[in-house]
């Protein structure tokens, strides 16, 4: 009884498939010739976007800075490249070598990410410069 349920259930699921495979590609070939114009297309951004991010760097330095401060920060502050060393010395004390070893792979990658936030920082800080030159509304500053 449930094979012969089944079976009919997936013919007229098939079917409805068939159905709108079809309606589908015959509406499809029917606006192909309408995709192509220039009022389908999307419309290209104006501008290069610089007055929201002349906005935005107040916030962006704010965590740019906040990742800083926990990276470089102690032993006891969660996320730090202290405390995550740690962690590697303590997988090494007992011998946990697998753990030890995915331990300092994220260890490698977290004290690369203290250079790259740094240069993040002075590229901001020249993106903060060049704003306050520029005629915005808000010159740059948030609300």
């Amino acid at each position: 009884m449930r094979t012969t349920r089944t079976r009919s259930a997936v013919a007229v699921t098939a079917a409805i498939a068939a159905a709108l495979l079809t309606a589908a590609g015959s509406a499809a070939a029917d606006t192909g010739a309408t995709a192509s114009t220039p009022k389908a297309a999307a419309k290209a951004p104006t501008g290069d976007g610089a007055r929201a991010l002349c906005k935005r760097v107040p916030k962006i330095d704010a965590r740019i800075d906040r990742a800083l401060q926990r990276l470089n920060g102690p032993d006891t502050e969660i996320g730090s490249v202290a405390r995550l060393q740690k962690r590697v010395d303590n997988a090494n004390a007992k011998g946990d070598t697998a753990v030890a070893k995915f331990l300092s792979d994220r260890l490698t990658f977290r004290k690369s990410l203290v250079p790259t936030l740094n240069q993040r920082s002075s590229d901001l800080d020249a993106v903060r410069t060049w704003c306050g030159t520029q005629h915005f509304t808000n010159g740059g500053k948030s609300k």
